[in-house]
Protein backbone atom coordinates (compact mmCIF):
# COMPACT_ATOMS: atom_id res chain seq x y z
CA UNK A 1 0.00 0.00 0.00
CA UNK A 2 1.43 3.33 -1.01
CA UNK A 3 1.38 5.65 2.22
CA UNK A 4 -0.17 9.07 1.59
CA UNK A 5 3.56 10.57 2.35
CA UNK A 6 4.54 9.50 -0.86
CA UNK A 7 5.75 12.62 -2.79
CA UNK A 8 4.50 11.10 -5.97
CA UNK A 9 0.90 11.74 -5.32
CA UNK A 10 -0.14 14.31 -7.08
CA UNK A 11 -1.87 17.56 -4.77
CA UNK A 12 -4.28 18.67 -6.21
CA UNK A 13 -6.19 15.01 -7.46
CA UNK A 14 -5.43 13.42 -3.63
CA UNK A 15 -7.81 16.38 -2.80
CA UNK A 16 -9.91 15.42 -5.34
CA UNK A 17 -10.14 12.45 -3.88
CA UNK A 18 -11.31 12.98 -0.44
CA UNK A 19 -14.32 15.10 -1.46
CA UNK A 20 -15.87 12.91 -3.83
CA UNK A 21 -13.96 14.11 -6.40
CA UNK A 22 -10.93 12.32 -7.61
CA UNK A 23 -10.85 11.72 -11.24
CA UNK A 24 -8.99 8.97 -11.31
CA UNK A 25 -8.94 5.44 -13.78
CA UNK A 26 -9.53 5.29 -17.45
CA UNK A 27 -8.57 3.02 -19.84
CA UNK A 28 -5.26 2.97 -21.88
CA UNK A 29 -4.63 2.86 -25.63
CA UNK A 30 -4.22 -0.78 -27.55
CA UNK A 31 -2.15 -1.90 -30.18
CA UNK A 32 -3.64 -3.51 -32.77
CA UNK A 33 -2.06 -6.14 -34.92
CA UNK A 34 -3.52 -7.60 -37.82
CA UNK A 35 -2.17 -11.05 -39.10
CA UNK A 36 -2.58 -12.52 -42.67
CA UNK A 37 -0.87 -14.72 -45.24
CA UNK A 38 1.77 -15.25 -42.31
CA UNK A 39 2.79 -11.14 -42.25
CA UNK A 40 2.41 -8.83 -39.51
CA UNK A 41 0.92 -5.25 -39.97
CA UNK A 42 1.49 -2.99 -37.57
CA UNK A 43 -1.33 0.28 -38.18
CA UNK A 44 -0.13 4.03 -37.33
CA UNK A 45 -0.27 4.63 -33.53
CA UNK A 46 -3.71 6.31 -32.25
CA UNK A 47 -3.68 10.14 -32.57
CA UNK A 48 -3.19 11.50 -28.77
CA UNK A 49 -6.39 12.40 -27.85
CA UNK A 50 -6.08 16.85 -27.22
CA UNK A 51 -4.96 18.09 -24.07
CA UNK A 52 -8.23 19.49 -22.58
CA UNK A 53 -10.31 17.36 -23.92
CA UNK A 54 -12.69 15.39 -21.36
CA UNK A 55 -13.65 11.94 -22.50
CA UNK A 56 -14.54 8.53 -20.81
CA UNK A 57 -11.05 7.73 -20.08
CA UNK A 58 -11.19 10.05 -17.08
CA UNK A 59 -14.13 8.26 -15.63
CA UNK A 60 -12.71 6.24 -12.99
CA UNK A 61 -14.11 3.89 -9.69
CA UNK A 62 -12.62 4.47 -6.44
CA UNK A 63 -13.33 3.13 -2.80
CA UNK A 64 -13.05 5.26 0.50
CA UNK A 65 -12.76 4.04 4.07
CA UNK A 66 -13.37 6.22 6.80
CA UNK A 67 -11.38 4.52 9.79
CA UNK A 68 -11.87 6.27 13.24
CA UNK A 69 -11.50 2.72 15.96
CA UNK A 70 -11.89 6.23 18.65
CA UNK A 71 -15.50 6.27 17.94
CA UNK A 72 -15.71 2.92 18.55
CA UNK A 73 -17.35 2.23 14.81
CA UNK A 74 -16.94 0.06 12.38
CA UNK A 75 -14.91 0.86 9.32
CA UNK A 76 -17.09 3.38 7.02
CA UNK A 77 -16.87 1.93 3.24
CA UNK A 78 -18.21 4.46 0.35
CA UNK A 79 -18.11 3.58 -3.09
CA UNK A 80 -17.44 5.90 -5.87
CA UNK A 81 -18.10 6.42 -9.58
CA UNK A 82 -16.69 9.42 -11.27
CA UNK A 83 -17.67 10.28 -14.46
CA UNK A 84 -16.47 13.74 -15.68
CA UNK A 85 -17.57 13.78 -19.05
CA UNK A 86 -21.31 13.62 -17.63
CA UNK A 87 -20.29 16.12 -14.67
CA UNK A 88 -21.67 13.22 -12.68
CA UNK A 89 -20.78 11.62 -9.36
CA UNK A 90 -22.30 8.27 -8.06
CA UNK A 91 -21.53 7.31 -4.13
CA UNK A 92 -22.81 3.99 -2.82
CA UNK A 93 -22.65 3.26 1.21
CA UNK A 94 -21.66 -0.40 1.45
CA UNK A 95 -22.17 -1.80 4.83
CA UNK A 96 -19.42 -3.11 6.78
CA UNK A 97 -21.51 -6.10 7.43
CA UNK A 98 -21.74 -7.25 4.21
CA UNK A 99 -20.89 -10.39 3.04
CA UNK A 100 -20.96 -12.87 -0.09
CA UNK A 101 -19.97 -16.18 -1.67
CA UNK A 102 -16.40 -15.16 -3.66
CA UNK A 103 -14.69 -18.18 -4.83
CA UNK A 104 -16.94 -20.77 -3.07
CA UNK A 105 -16.11 -18.72 0.18
CA UNK A 106 -18.23 -17.13 2.11
CA UNK A 107 -16.37 -13.52 2.95
CA UNK A 108 -17.13 -10.29 4.55
CA UNK A 109 -15.99 -6.80 3.56
CA UNK A 110 -14.66 -5.77 6.80
CA UNK A 111 -13.16 -9.62 7.52
CA UNK A 112 -11.29 -8.33 4.19
CA UNK A 113 -10.58 -5.26 5.69
CA UNK A 114 -9.06 -6.63 9.18
CA UNK A 115 -6.99 -8.95 7.26
CA UNK A 116 -5.61 -7.62 4.09
CA UNK A 117 -6.25 -3.77 4.98
CA UNK A 118 -7.33 -1.32 2.26
CA UNK A 119 -6.67 -2.81 -0.64
CA UNK A 120 -8.24 -6.54 0.42
CA UNK A 121 -11.37 -4.66 1.27
CA UNK A 122 -11.19 -3.29 -2.27
CA UNK A 123 -10.65 -6.33 -4.21
CA UNK A 124 -13.80 -7.82 -2.08
CA UNK A 125 -15.69 -5.31 -3.65
CA UNK A 126 -14.55 -5.15 -7.03
CA UNK A 127 -15.72 -8.90 -7.17
CA UNK A 128 -19.07 -8.45 -5.28
CA UNK A 129 -20.15 -5.56 -8.25
CA UNK A 130 -18.11 -7.34 -10.63
CA UNK A 131 -16.07 -4.21 -11.66
CA UNK A 132 -12.82 -2.66 -11.62
CA UNK A 133 -11.64 -0.09 -8.99
CA UNK A 134 -9.09 1.87 -10.19
CA UNK A 135 -7.98 3.41 -6.66
CA UNK A 136 -8.75 4.05 -3.28
CA UNK A 137 -8.04 6.19 -0.27
CA UNK A 138 -8.08 5.92 3.52
CA UNK A 139 -8.49 8.41 6.00
CA UNK A 140 -8.27 9.37 9.86
CA UNK A 141 -11.09 10.99 12.18
CA UNK A 142 -8.52 13.90 11.64
CA UNK A 143 -8.25 13.68 7.79
CA UNK A 144 -11.93 13.35 7.44
CA UNK A 145 -12.99 16.43 9.69
CA UNK A 146 -9.97 18.46 7.56
CA UNK A 147 -11.31 17.69 3.95
CA UNK A 148 -14.57 18.71 5.68
CA UNK A 149 -13.65 21.90 6.80
CA UNK A 150 -11.76 22.28 3.21
CA UNK A 151 -14.95 21.52 1.75
CA UNK A 152 -17.25 24.18 4.67
CA UNK A 153 -19.27 22.92 6.42
CA UNK A 154 -22.63 20.87 5.14
CA UNK A 155 -26.25 21.01 5.98
CA UNK A 156 -28.18 18.01 6.89
CA UNK A 157 -31.33 17.16 7.57
CA UNK A 158 -30.48 14.90 11.06
CA UNK A 159 -32.79 12.18 12.28
CA UNK A 160 -31.10 10.38 15.25
CA UNK A 161 -30.91 10.25 18.82
CA UNK A 162 -27.63 12.00 19.19
CA UNK A 163 -26.34 14.25 22.19
CA UNK A 164 -26.04 17.98 21.07
CA UNK A 165 -27.96 17.16 17.79
CA UNK A 166 -31.27 17.98 16.88
CA UNK A 167 -33.43 15.00 15.96
CA UNK A 168 -36.24 15.89 14.38
CA UNK A 169 -35.36 15.13 10.66
CA UNK A 170 -34.79 18.95 10.48
CA UNK A 171 -31.75 20.30 8.36
CA UNK A 172 -28.81 21.92 10.47
CA UNK A 173 -25.60 22.83 9.55
CA UNK A 174 -22.99 20.50 10.90
CA UNK A 175 -19.04 21.34 11.92
CA UNK A 176 -16.12 18.90 11.40
CA UNK A 177 -16.59 17.27 14.27
CA UNK A 178 -20.59 16.86 14.33
CA UNK A 179 -20.32 15.21 10.76
CA UNK A 180 -17.60 12.83 11.90
CA UNK A 181 -19.80 12.38 14.71
CA UNK A 182 -22.92 11.44 12.51
CA UNK A 183 -21.59 9.21 9.99
CA UNK A 184 -19.69 7.23 12.81
CA UNK A 185 -23.38 6.87 14.86
CA UNK A 186 -24.14 3.33 15.39
CA UNK A 187 -27.26 3.04 16.36
CA UNK A 188 -29.55 3.90 13.11
CA UNK A 189 -32.78 2.24 13.61
CA UNK A 190 -32.01 0.17 10.32
CA UNK A 191 -27.97 -0.26 11.45
CA UNK A 192 -25.26 -0.27 9.21
CA UNK A 193 -27.34 0.09 6.46
CA UNK A 194 -28.55 3.34 7.00
CA UNK A 195 -24.96 4.33 8.44
CA UNK A 196 -23.49 3.40 4.99
CA UNK A 197 -25.80 5.58 3.71
CA UNK A 198 -25.30 8.58 5.77
CA UNK A 199 -22.15 8.28 5.00
CA UNK A 200 -22.45 8.47 0.79
CA UNK A 201 -25.06 11.11 1.51
CA UNK A 202 -22.68 13.27 3.34
CA UNK A 203 -20.20 12.93 0.84
CA UNK A 204 -22.33 14.45 -1.93
CA UNK A 205 -23.69 16.93 0.54
CA UNK A 206 -20.29 17.33 0.91
CA UNK A 207 -19.72 17.81 -2.91
CA UNK A 208 -23.11 19.65 -3.58
CA UNK A 209 -22.71 22.38 -1.45
CA UNK A 210 -19.04 23.35 -1.67
CA UNK A 211 -17.87 26.49 -3.78
CA UNK A 212 -16.71 24.24 -7.01
CA UNK A 213 -14.51 27.26 -8.30
CA UNK A 214 -12.83 27.98 -4.89
CA UNK A 215 -11.71 24.47 -4.32
CA UNK A 216 -10.57 24.01 -7.96
CA UNK A 217 -8.57 27.01 -7.46
CA UNK A 218 -7.14 25.74 -3.99
CA UNK A 219 -6.15 22.45 -4.72
CA UNK A 220 -2.48 22.61 -4.72
CA UNK A 221 -2.65 24.55 -1.20
CA UNK A 222 -4.66 22.19 0.62
CA UNK A 223 -2.62 18.60 -0.53
CA UNK A 224 0.18 19.54 1.42
CA UNK A 225 -2.04 19.56 4.65
CA UNK A 226 -3.93 16.29 3.43
CA UNK A 227 -1.20 14.81 1.93
CA UNK A 228 0.39 13.24 5.21
CA UNK A 229 -3.08 11.91 6.83
CA UNK A 230 -3.83 9.75 4.16
CA UNK A 231 -3.21 6.20 2.60
CA UNK A 232 -4.17 5.82 -0.82
CA UNK A 233 -2.59 4.37 -4.38
CA UNK A 234 -2.91 7.54 -6.53
CA UNK A 235 0.02 8.49 -8.23
CA UNK A 236 1.08 11.44 -9.63
CA UNK A 237 0.35 10.26 -13.25
CA UNK A 238 -3.42 9.81 -12.57
CA UNK A 239 -3.87 13.74 -11.82
CA UNK A 240 -1.51 14.77 -15.11
CA UNK A 241 -4.02 13.05 -16.91
CA UNK A 242 -7.37 14.15 -15.63
CA UNK A 243 -6.51 17.69 -14.32
CA UNK A 244 -8.70 19.36 -17.02
CA UNK A 245 -11.19 17.09 -16.06
CA UNK A 246 -10.80 17.47 -12.67
CA UNK A 247 -11.28 20.93 -12.95
CA UNK A 248 -14.02 21.01 -15.83
CA UNK A 249 -16.40 18.91 -13.21
CA UNK A 250 -15.70 21.44 -10.19
CA UNK A 251 -16.34 24.06 -12.05
CA UNK A 252 -19.13 24.09 -14.14
CA UNK A 253 -21.48 20.84 -13.00
CA UNK A 254 -24.22 21.95 -11.23
CA UNK A 255 -25.65 19.23 -8.25
CA UNK A 256 -23.09 17.01 -9.59
CA UNK A 257 -23.12 14.05 -6.98
CA UNK A 258 -26.05 11.29 -6.03
CA UNK A 259 -26.30 8.74 -3.66
CA UNK A 260 -27.32 5.34 -3.64
CA UNK A 261 -28.52 2.50 -1.40
CA UNK A 262 -27.26 -0.62 -1.75
CA UNK A 263 -30.22 -3.03 -1.40
CA UNK A 264 -30.06 -6.10 -0.27
CA UNK A 265 -31.34 -8.66 2.56
CA UNK A 266 -30.26 -8.76 6.27
CA UNK A 267 -29.35 -12.10 7.28
CA UNK A 268 -29.07 -11.76 11.52
CA UNK A 269 -26.40 -9.70 12.02
CA UNK A 270 -25.13 -9.94 8.28
CA UNK A 271 -25.95 -8.13 4.80
CA UNK A 272 -26.70 -9.71 1.55
CA UNK A 273 -26.41 -7.45 -1.04
CA UNK A 274 -29.05 -7.66 -4.10
CA UNK A 275 -27.40 -9.22 -7.32
CA UNK A 276 -30.18 -7.53 -9.27
CA UNK A 277 -29.50 -4.50 -7.82
CA UNK A 278 -25.95 -4.94 -8.50
CA UNK A 279 -26.28 -5.85 -11.94
CA UNK A 280 -28.68 -3.10 -12.82
CA UNK A 281 -26.20 0.14 -11.52
CA UNK A 282 -23.51 -1.50 -12.79
CA UNK A 283 -25.02 -1.17 -16.24
CA UNK A 284 -25.98 2.68 -15.60
CA UNK A 285 -22.82 3.91 -13.81
CA UNK A 286 -19.97 1.55 -14.33
CA UNK A 287 -20.10 0.62 -17.97
CA UNK A 288 -18.78 3.39 -20.13
CA UNK A 289 -21.38 4.17 -22.89
CA UNK A 290 -20.03 5.83 -25.91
Amino acid sequence: MAKGKNGQIAVPFLLTIFIGLIIIGGGAYGIYRYFGFGKVEVPPEPVPRTSGDITYEDNHTMLFVLDAPEKNCPPTFVLMRSMPLKKEIVFVGIPSNTIALIDDQQQSINGSYASGGIAAASEFVAKVFDIQIDRYMKFSADAFKKVYDICGDVTYPVNADIAGFKNDGTSQLLNSEQALTFVTYTMFKDGETERAFTAASMLSSMVNQADGKRISDNFDNSFNIIINMVESNVTSEDYKKRKTAIKNMFENGSSIASTLSLDGTPAGEDFIPSSGFIANIKDKYFVDKK
